[in-house]
Order: structure tokens, then C-alpha cells, then sequence
């Protein structure tokens, strides 16, 4: 198989890519690249039969009726040998590194052409496309496949994270931003970091397309770890802040108990204290948690008083003798590392209480606003990712002829797609500036009724976007693999969003009993 050093620099005529037309010896051309396919046809996974119906001519169409365009990014460097002449400026269908989509409306709106936003600045874009730079060049690539396989991200994958800032990043605008051993992407600095940096952090996340294996790179940590900085005694928040911000250990946040659920106040799980006082021996169960079973941290939720909420006390529990973990087979990927976590007299010392013996319930609640504002986040952006697919699916798929995109139902669909994410979106951003201009107790008191509010819908939004999304795509929405993958990875994952951190039903009480808590004395 022939091979130029660089592919663009040899200019080739279609006039002698017609002439390698056979099985021994074919060339074929995508996206007016010139291929020579002649020795990969006994590997492609379709047969040979395929290759050989195009040898030697134009297989662009054919290739997009049956392949997403990263295949082809997969096997350009192997098997490009060459640009069709007269179009040596032709622009591959595959992004290069931190390039952001031309396609409309799979970019935020601040981040469309000739558009302009109120709340992101320069350090903005550039962090933004910093960020996805390395998310492409570090993570995409092993993301499908760990996903699929069920493979948990590596020690070293959370110390490349670490090490640019995007563990910490999640932690959302502290003193955490400056840990000695990182650098932020982007040319940011610390004291420059604000809500809507974090934001697109998530939203970065989310747009690998593989829930699983995103869940796996750190849902733990994003709930888990705030606790710590927040309620910990100094020397544990450095201690434990550090370790897992740079990678070199993992946390998870585990508070339900099989029995009990979303039903925090009826937890089972104890801790007492020995004779000396100077550690609890814990005894108990946590079920569906996230992380769980690769995790080094337990951020646990224990009984050491009566019943009820006032009983409820938070440990960080550290992976030790009487500390097991078993796998949790959910909907969506093992990679996640969901799992029952099984405490047998654990001695966890004194010191590593967070917050306040019997006032554990506060800890608790303090952090659910940012955990619901960053699953929104991910949610959301996980349905602009689907209504980018199916952008691109409806045009470049052909139905009796035409494109599918020419059909009004079809543009229906994505009109409410569209309009729905949007609305979302910019519902987002406004809540994000109050996050970002409020105190941590103005938010606590100002804005969980909102949030929450937000979460019901995004998550509503979310499950309309991906219904529409298999009509679209058809039998491919629910094939694991091919044209569908997303959307059929998606179908496993959506209602995630609308259970954890507290279900559709539980915001939309809590929003409006919040609206009304102080409702003035209006008469209609």
C-alpha cells in the first residue's frame, strides 16, 4: 500500500483514481481525499464486496451512508495517499483538535457566528477551546471504546486532569483553583476563574458522548469532595483536597442506603464511637454509588443519633481493613464504577467528621444546588450533542432520493429540538450569573428553588430531545454501534439526570414550596 508522507502534498487527477478499479488494485475518494484501499478491503468490517462497488471513483456518499466521519479520522493517516487535483483546500469532514462545530446550533449561542454574549469574556473561548483541545487529544480517543468495554479511567487518566486543572475546575470558583502542581488550561489564571469557566468544564465533559465512561472520569469527585474543602477540618481539606484534585486518589459521595433512597432522614448506617473517643466504628450499606468501586475516599452518611435527620453525621471514610465494594450493573456503562458499599466495623478516626457530630444533614444538603446546576449542565449539553447528530444525519442521509432534511417533518422535529435546548440553555446561563454574583448563603436561599426548577426541565427537555432523536435516526438510535451510536448511548443514560440528585417529582415540589415560602399577601 502506497503512502505519502503528507497526504495533501500529493495531487492526484480523478481521471487516474478511475483507473485503480479493481479488487488488486483500489483507489477510491472521500471527501476529495484519495484512498488506497486495495489491502485494507480484506479487513473492513462490511467485506470487501462494499469497497469494491466504488473502486475507483467517488465513494463520498456512499462512505456518509454508512459511516460517521470519525471512522474515516480513525484510518486518514493509513490509508490517505493523496488530494484530488484542482481541490487541494478540501476540508476534511472531522474536526481537528479544540475546533469547535460549524454545524448550527451544536455550539452554544455565544459561541455562534456573529453572535455576542453578556457573560463570556476572552478567557472564555480560550479556555473553552483549550479545554476541548485536550479532551480530543487525551480522552476522546479511549472514551467509545472504555465505555463499551466497561473499562473504569485509569489512575493516570485523573492525573492528566489533575494536572491542567479540570478535576479542580469542577469544584467550581476556591482557593482549590491555585493547588500547587496544576496549570490551567488556556493561559487562565486562578483569581480569573469564575462559574461560567466551570461551566464550560462540564458541559466538555458532556460532549464526549459516552455518559459511562464520563460518570467514571468524576461524578464522584464533583459531589463528593466539596464536603471535604467545605466542613473538613484544615489539615484533612489540604490533605485529601490535594491528593484528588491532582489525580493521585479518588473519592465518591455515598449516602443512600438500600432501604432508605431519596429518604435521607430514614438512613440506617451507624457510627459509634469507641471507649476512647477517638475513632467511630461504622457499620452499614450504600447502594448506586457512583465511583464507588474504584474509589480510595468514601464521603459517608451515618447515623450517631435518634431518628430522624437531627441523628445524621458525614464521614470521610478511606478505603481500609472492612471496606468493600461490589459492582452495580445499571443501564448505561460499568465504567461508572457504580457500586454497594459495604462497611463492616470500619475505624474511621474523630478527625475526619465533616461539619458537626448530629448536624451531618446540612452538609449534606449544602452542596445539592451545584450538584443539580452541574448535572444540568451535562444534560443539556448532552441534547445539543444529539440535535447536532441528527443535524448532520438529516443531511447527509438520502431517502427515496433526497435528503432526509427535506422532508417538513423532519424539520419540525428539529425545530423543537432547537428551541427547547436553547431555552434551557439560556434558562442556564441566567442562573449561572447568580451563582456567580450571590453568596454562598444567598444562593442556598435564592436560588434551590430554581435550580431545581431548571433541573426538571432540562431533564424533560432531555428526554423529548432523545425520543425525537430515534425517530430521526431510526433502527441506528438503537444500535450500539455505527451512524446511532450516541443516541443509542444516550437512550441508556437519559433518565440518570432525571433520578440522581433528586427526581423530576422532588423539584418540582421543592420549586414551587420555595416560590411560596414567603408568598407576600396578593388577592387576585
Amino acid at each position: 500500500m502506497s503512502q505519502a508522507a503528507d497526504p495533501s502534498a500529493k495531487i492526484i487527477s480523478r481521471d487516474e483514481v478511475s483507473r485503480h478499479n479493481t479488487e488488486n488494485d483500489c483507489w477510491i475518494i472521500v471527501d476529495k481525499y484519495v484512498y488506497d484501499v486495495t489491502k485494507f478491503q480484506k479487513f473492513h468490517p462490511g467485506g470487501k464486496w462494499v469497497i469494491n462497488q466504488v473502486a475507483g471513483q467517488d465513494a463520498t456518499e456512499a462512505f456518509y451512508a454508512m459511516h460517521r466521519a470519525d471512522v474515516l479520522s480513525k484510518y486518514h493517516k493509513r490509508l490517505c495517499i493523496g488530494v484530488v487535483s484542482g481541490e487541494e483546500k478540501a476540508k476534511s469532514s472531522f474536526l481537528e483538535p479544540g475546533e469547535l462545530s460549524a454545524v448550527p446550533y451544536a455550539e452554544s449561542s455565544a459561541w455562534a457566528p456573529a453572535h455576542k454574549s453578556p457573560f463570556f469574556q476572552e478567557t472564555h473561548f480560550a479556555f473553552r477551546k483549550a479545554v476541548r483541545a485536550f479532551f480530543d487529544e487525551h480522552i476522546t480517543p479511549i472514551a467509545v471504546s472504555s465505555d463499551e468495554d466497561g473499562e473504569e479511567p485509569s489512575v493516570e487518566v485523573y492525573k492528566k486532569l489533575g494536572k491542567v486543572g479540570l478535576n479542580a475546575a469542577r469544584m467550581g470558583p476556591g482557593p482549590w483553583m491555585a493547588t500547587p502542581g496544576i496549570e490551567l488550561l488556556g493561559g487562565l489564571k486562578p483569581q480569573e476563574f469564575d462559574c461560567f469557566h466551570e461551566m464550560i468544564v462540564h458541559e466538555e465533559f458532556a460532549r464526549i458522548g459516552t455518559p459511562g465512561f464520563t460518570d467514571g472520569l468524576g461524578a464522584g469527585l464533583v459531589i463528593g469532595l466539596p464536603p471535604v474543602l467545605h466542613f473538613g477540618t484544615k489539615d484533612l481539606a489540604m490533605k485529601v483536597g490535594r491528593e484528588v484534585i491532582l489525580g493521585e486518589k479518588r473519592i465518591c459521595l455515598a449516602i443512600t442506603d438500600p432501604g432508605a433512597g431519596s429518604d435521607v432522614a430514614n438512613l440506617s448506617a451507624t457510627a459509634e464511637k469507641t471507649p476512647c473517643g477517638r475513632f467511630y466504628i461504622v457499620n452499614g450499606v450504600k447502594k448506586w454509588i457512583t465511583n464507588g468501586s474504584f474509589a480510595d475516599y468514601f464521603v459517608t452518611a451515618v447515623r450517631t443519633g435518634g431518628k430522624g435527620i437531627g441523628g445524621i453525621s458525614l464521614l470521610l471514610v478511606e478505603r481500609s481493613e472492612g471496606l468493600t465494594t461490589k459492582k452495580i450493573k445499571t443501564s448505561y456503562s460499568p465504567a461508572a464504577g457504580t457500586a454497594y458499599v459495604f462497611y463492616d466495623n470500619v475505624k474511621v478516626p474523630v478527625e475526619n467528621l465533616l461539619g458537626k457530630e448530629n448536624q451531618g444533614f446540612r452538609c449534606i444538603m449544602a452542596n445539592f444546588n451545584h450538584e443539580r446546576w452541574m448535572i444540568v449542565c451535562g444534560v443539556n449539553r448532552t441534547s445539543r450533542l444529539l440535535l447536532e447528530e441528527c443535524l448532520k444525519w438529516a443531511n447527509q442521509r438520502k431517502v427515496f432520493g433526497k435528503p432526509l432534511i427535506s422532508q417538513p417533518v423532519i424539520r419540525n422535529k428539529l425545530a423543537h429540538m432547537v428551541a427547547q435546548v436553547e431555552s434551557v440553555q439560556n434558562w442556564t446561563e441566567n442562573i449561572t450569573f447568580q451563582m456567580q454574583n450571590m453568596s454562598y448563603a444567598d444562593q442556598a436561599k435564592h436560588l434551590a428553588g430554581p435550580i431545581a426548577l431548571l433541573k426538571l426541565q432540562c431533564t424533560r427537555v432531555a428526554q423529548f430531545v432523545l425520543d425525537e432523536a430515534c425517530q430521526i435516526f431510526g433502527g441506528r438510535a438503537i444500535t450500539r454501534t455505527g451512524m446511532g451510536q450516541v443516541v443509542e448511548r444516550f437512550q441508556r443514560a437519559v433518565k440518570f439526570g432525571a433520578i440522581l440528585g433528586g427526581s423530576e417529582e422532588i423539584m418540582a415540589d421543592l420549586g414551587i414550596r420555595q416560590a411560596v415560602k414567603n408568598f407576600p399577601n396578593a388577592k387576585l
